[in-house]
């Protein structure tokens, strides 16, 4: 019985231990931004698990002060801020984040973006469909977002600020506007 229960005793502080840095997580993303936990991206979702890792360890071992969590804990979300506040500049934005990547240009497949993404023409097609695409010769452009999700713009319709700004992101936006030239063979 005292591989499955240990020391009775213990299981209290373990229990006060939880609540009180189930408390401080709370707390500490209540006053951070409300991205954090809105709009998971890398270094977000680092975080968010480093959080559950330490409240996790720092509740079950005996020999882990709730203090030692708490630190721990206050150090990842202030951390978390700074890194936030300094995504505003472009530089830190575009070592953090990953860019956009356009999977379709003009009906095309660019399979090389496809390949750096990590999807594949299986993955593109039931992102089309979830789109309500019958035919690539519909797709006009299909923007891969740093989040993950897709935008799409369909063939004939004309790429307004809000897409081009997404198409420069990407790369592929010229001085001229959206074209297939030598930038769709990346």
């Amino acid at each position: 019985m005292q591989e499955l229960f240990g020391g009775a005793g213990g299981l209290g502080w373990v229990v006060v231990k939880a609540v009180l840095l189930f408390a401080v997580a709370v707390i500490g993303l209540r006053v951070g931004e409300r991205r954090t936990l809105a709009q998971f991206s890398a270094f977000d979702f680092a975080v968010a698990v480093a959080i559950g890792a330490i409240i996790g360890r720092t509740a079950t071992s005996a020999s882990t002060s709730f203090a030692t969590g708490a630190v721990a804990l206050v150090t990842l979300l202030v951390m978390h801020r700074i890194v936030a506040f300094a995504r505003q500049h472009s530089r830190v934005a575009r070592a953090i984040d990953h860019p956009p990547v356009v999977l379709i240009a003009r009906g095309r497949i660019r399979h090389r973006e496809l390949a750096w993404a990590g999807l594949t023409s299986p993955d593109v097609y039931m992102l089309l469909r979830e789109h309500g695409v019958g035919d690539l010769s519909q797709v006009g452009y299909l923007l891969y977002e740093p989040r993950g999700r897709t935008t799409l713009i369909r063939a004939g319709e004309e790429a307004g600020p809000v897409m081009q700004h997404g198409l420069a992101a990407a790369g592929y936006l010229n001085e001229a506007g959206p074209s297939l030239d030598s930038s769709d063979a990346k």
